[in-house]
């Protein structure tokens, strides 16, 4: 495990030389990984499967924490992962089972859905680095796809129509305001303007002479009627009005209401800031007070203090002394214990044999074999002197024979 983490350090310090954003990659991929576990639902089906599994952090398998820790989480999540994209039937891998056994399984299960895994396996051991993060990510777009994971289309929040009526009041603009606007535009504009005379030049295509027969001699006058022009300007203005639709999303609607939540909140933080002020300096006081006090009462009880740490220590070496101790009176109880039930097994076989003892029956039934005995051992004596007298016989014949083969050869 040591040598994989040096190697990790080696590659993670080799990471600058090849681009400076390369090395936050792994956190971006990271945090990826965390927002498709909750897409997942993790936090529900794998942190409460188990006591020793936990929430992860946005940056966990990024860089070594706790190697031990690190890769049991990492190996857990892979097997959660394959049982729900791939095998149901994958056994959770286990705090102590054996690490190449855990991470073969796991790549070879990668394998059979076609992911290329291009790395030795030891770079897993760690539980942290881009290869593990590559393994999770893989496994969690898997697991997205077996659960037909969909993007819902986003509701819109619904809106009262009380404000988007006060909104659309606000945005009607009346023909007249935009006729003043302009009237005043064109005034501006004209102040500087060039005069042109338009008797000073003829005009191609229009015959001047019939203007010229009838100069002006007077101003003219408008011939319209008033009334006339009002009821029509009543019967336009409002097909002029024009409304602009307003979004209750944008910011320029909510300006006002902006600036008063910005003056109420000034006018609240005027009046509570003197209150606030202090409050933090009568605070400020008595943590000051406090840390003195507790610094006189600790050089007070110093000395008592240290009598306490001997005395604990004391009474943890008595402990241990006891223990030790109480250990031993368990074994030697235990013996004994041992010892008083044999010794009543004894008891209680002398008894059954002095019950037997005390009976006339067994002595009769032991004289009785005594007699049997007596009986086989003389048919067993007679037996015996018949086969000595048989090898003695044997034995003569054997040595006449010899001496006659001896005399003869002579």
């Amino acid at each position: 495990m040591e040598e994989d983490e040096k190697e990790a350090h080696e590659e993670g310090s080799t990471v600058p030389a090849q681009g400076p954003g390369l090395q936050y990659s792994l956190f971006l991929q990271n945090e990826d990984l965390i927002d498709k576990l909750k897409l997942l639902n993790y936090e529900e089906e794998y942190v409460s499967s188990s006591s020793s599994h936990r929430p992860i952090s946005r940056h966990y398998f990024v860089d070594s924490t706790n190697v031990g820790e690190q890769f049991v989480l990492f190996t857990t999540l892979c097997g959660w992962l394959i049982q729900k994209a791939i095998n149901p039937d994958f056994a959770m891998p286990q705090e102590f089972d054996d690490p190449n056994a855990t991470i073969s399984n796991i790549l070879s299960e990668l394998r059979n859905k076609q992911v290329p895994v291009d790395f030795p396996p030891n770079k897993l051991k760690s539980g942290y680095g881009e290869q593990c993060l590559y393994v999770l990510d893989q496994l969690s777009d898997l697991a997205l796809i077996g659960e037909a994971f969909t993007w819902s289309r986003a509701q819109p929040v619904e809106e009262d129509d009380e404000e988007i009526d006060v909104g659309a009041d606000q945005a009607e603009i009346t023909a007249e305001q935009f006729d003043e606007d302009e009237n005043v535009a064109v005034a501006e504009d004209d102040d500087d303007g060039i005069l042109i005379d338009l008797q000073s030049a003829p005009i191609p295509g229009v015959d001047s002479s019939q203007h010229s027969e009838q100069p002006l001699e007077s101003i003219l006058h408008s011939e319209t009627d008033a009334n006339s022009w009002k009821l029509e300007v009543e019967r336009m203005a409002p097909q002029l009005k024009i409304t602009i639709r307003q979004d209750t999303k944008d910011w320029r609607m909510h300006l006002e209401q902006m600036q008063t939540y910005r003056n109420v909140v000034g006018e609240l933080m005027s009046a509570t800031w003197p209150s606030l002020d202090n409050m933090s300096k009568e605070l400020e006081k008595n943590l000051e007070r406090i840390a003195t006090r507790e610094k006189h009462l600790n050089n007070q009880l110093e000395g008592l203090l240290n009598q306490l740490r001997v005395a604990q220590d004391r009474l943890a070496e008595s402990k241990e002394k006891y223990k030790e101790a109480s250990g031993g009176i368990t074994e030697r109880t235990q013996t004994l214990q041992r010892i008083s039930d044999e010794i009543e097994q004894i008891k209680e076989q002398i008894d059954e044999q002095g019950q037997r003892n005390s009976d006339g029956a067994p002595m009769v039934r032991i004289k009785q074999a005594l007699m049997k005995l007596e009986s086989d051992i003389t048919t067993m004596d007679v037996q015996i002197g018949v086969i000595e007298q048989s090898l003695l016989q044997s034995q003569l014949k054997d040595r006449v024979a010899y001496s006659a083969d001896s005399y003869a050869h002579f």
